[in-house]
């Protein structure tokens, strides 16, 4: 690696693990309200409490939820939700490389899309099955309606909300909707991580771009875009599936079919502009985060290493 800048430099395994995890905390942390508008807006018309408050458009979901219960409402779940994307985002971006490197035959120069679907599948599933307690837990603060800032709350707490479920529900209950959570992110990780891949891929092939900040913006809102067209109706059915109450509904399959018999197909894509604006921004700021963490820890390991 003498003479090497780090952008030049492959990054590790640790370190594209450690990037992504902490990538997405970053963007989560700047996004979240908007993805408790999302979760608020497919609820909407299942949830009694929720019902009342009548949520318009992200903006005034928002509003709403900040006046009826108080300012730190948006932010409801955020300790679990850092704890998904740090156990969730390093497995499903980090180790997306290498799942695709071994995906590709020996020889071979370029990865088919082919392989990086199935990398993406993969690395996915790899991600629910490792951090769905943390999802349902967020999601459950998220969906939470209170009337006022003082009133009851179900759970003191993040670590309070992990005990009640599992008692409550069983163990099981922290891991309800993992089939639906599982098929979402497979479709989501396809979308994000291969549109991504491939337009960063072309941009720099045909020298329109080079690897900078232009490059992995453009890739990453084309990643955002993709992966909200295509996993909106699993992400409603997984959202109102992991949010209802034990015997609510059957399974996933039966959470759809009452979804689509009492409000109609379009209910599958109620959230989506919260949806599209939470994971554009999410995929901008995480990819773009993400790469120049990578470059920062090759640099910082590059220079651990060297004899001077």
């Amino acid at each position: 690696m003498v003479g090497l800048k780090p952008s030049e430099v492959p990054p590790t395994t640790a370190v594209k693990f450690l990037g992504a995890g902490t990538a997405a905390c970053f963007a989560d942390l700047l996004t979240f309200p908007l993805d408790t508008a999302k979760v608020r807006l497919q609820i909407q018309g299942e949830n009694q409490a929720a019902r009342s408050a009548q949520y318009r458009g992200v903006l005034g979901t928002i509003l709403t939820m900040v006046r009826t219960e108080g300012p730190r409402s948006p932010y409801k779940g955020l300790v679990a939700g850092l704890q998904r994307q740090m156990s969730f985002a390093s497995v499903r971006i980090g180790l997306y490389d290498s799942v695709k490197q071994f995906y590709t035959p020996k020889g071979s120069d370029h990865s088919s899309i082919t392989t990086r679907i199935l990398a993406g599948c993969t690395t996915g599933a790899m991600a629910v099955t490792c951090a769905q307690p943390t999802d349902v837990v967020k999601i459950r603060f998220q969906a939470s309606v209170q009337a006022g800032p003082g009133s009851n709350r179900k759970y003191s707490g993040t670590m309070d909300a992990y005990r009640t479920i599992a008692r409550e529900e069983g163990v099981r209950g922290l891991w309800k909707g993992t089939l639906p959570n599982i098929t979402r992110n497979a479709i989501i990780n396809c979308a994000e991580m291969v549109t991504y891949d491939v337009i960063k891929e072309k941009l720099l092939d045909y020298h329109l771009l080079t690897d900078n900040f232009p490059c992995h913006f453009i890739s990453a809102f084309g990643a955002g875009f993709c992966a909200t067209v295509v996993a909106s109706p699993v992400d409603v059915v997984k959202t109102r599936y992991m949010n209802s109450p034990p015997g609510h509904y059957r399974s996933p399959f039966d959470c759809m079919l009452k979804m689509v018999t009492q409000e109609g197909p379009t209910a599958f894509y109620k959230g989506f502009t919260p949806s599209f604006l939470r994971l554009g921004a999410w995929n901008v700021v995480m990819f773009v985060t993400y790469e120049q963490l990578k470059r920062a820890l090759m640099k910082v390991q590059m220079l651990r290493e060297s004899p001077f």
